[in-house]
């Protein structure tokens, strides 16, 4: 454990961004999850609902740090290939 009181503030620190990371990681599972669910109803529209939720968290993620930026780009790549293609 920390010993010294700039690293027992460091410990406290990373242990929050730690949960607040780890919310938006799982609430961007859940809207890609909705995402593919659309898109395998053939309901997906690239304009609105499901797919631009998703698409907008993705990339929303990447400018706070919470994905890469490729990672995220690779992910809205791949999720709006699925959506063309469904229509």
């Amino acid at each position: 454990m920390a010993n010294h009181a700039s690293a027992i503030k460091r410990h406290n620190q990373s242990v929050k961004r730690n949960v607040r990371n780890r919310a938006a990681r799982a609430a961007l599972a859940t809207q890609v999850k909705k995402a593919r669910l659309e898109i395998a109803e053939k309901k997906a529209s690239i304009h609105q609902g499901e797919v631009k939720n998703a698409v907008k968290l993705l990339a929303r993620s990447a400018s706070k740090g919470i994905l890469r930026k490729k990672t995220a780009a690779r992910r809205i790549s791949r999720l709006m290939r699925r959506a063309n293609a469904s229509q």
